[in-house]
This record gives C-alpha cells, structure tokens and sequence, in this order.
C-alpha cells in the first residue's frame, strides 16, 4: 500500500497540501496593492520542530493530496489499534483485581 505510485510519488506522505497566496515584492506587481495575490500549491510539513514547504507542480497536487490522505488513514487505524490493545489491558488488569490475582 505505501510503496511507490504511478506517477513515481511515494504511496504515503506525511503532511499537509495547502495554498499559499503572497505578495512577490516587486512594486509594480498586480499583487502589490494586496487584491490579487500570487498563489502556489505546497506540502506543508513540520521537521526538527520547524514548518517546512515543498513546492508542488501542478501535475503532482492530486497524487500529493492522495498519498497524504493514505498516511492520515494509517496514522487513524494504528490509533485504533493501540486504542484496543489498551482497552485489552485494562479489562485483563480489571478481571485480575476482581479475582484477587
């Protein structure tokens, strides 16, 4: 399930695909006046404590968005599973204390 995709893109991604809209700088720019703002598609991610981004071209949004759907649903089902076997502890502990074990 998380081996490499079609396009080539990992099967799993951690992150998240956002739009950045910003200003370039530059004086003259459309984007100077704030109305219309450059905008870029990009993986946002955290490293080291720190956000991070990765600049998406527009062929790989909707694989990136995929594979970061897949990691959120894996990242969910491990919760789940851990959340069992907790549940597992706890009524096995439980049972013993009633018995006086």
């Amino acid at each position: 399930m998380a081996g490499q995709q079609p396009s080539g893109l990992p099967g799993m991604i951690r992150g998240t695909v956002v739009t950045q809209r910003r200003r370039c700088g530059k004086p003259n720019c459309h984007c100077a006046d704030g109305t219309v703002l450059h905008e870029s598609t990009v993986l946002s991610y955290s490293e080291g404590g720190r956000s991070r981004t990765l600049m998406l071209d527009a062929d790989q949004v909707a694989a990136v968005r995929a594979a970061t759907a897949r990691y959120r649903a894996a990242l969910a089902e491990i919760e789940r599973e851990g959340n069992t076997g907790l549940d597992a502890l706890r009524t096995r502990r439980a049972a013993a204390r009633r018995s006086g074990r």
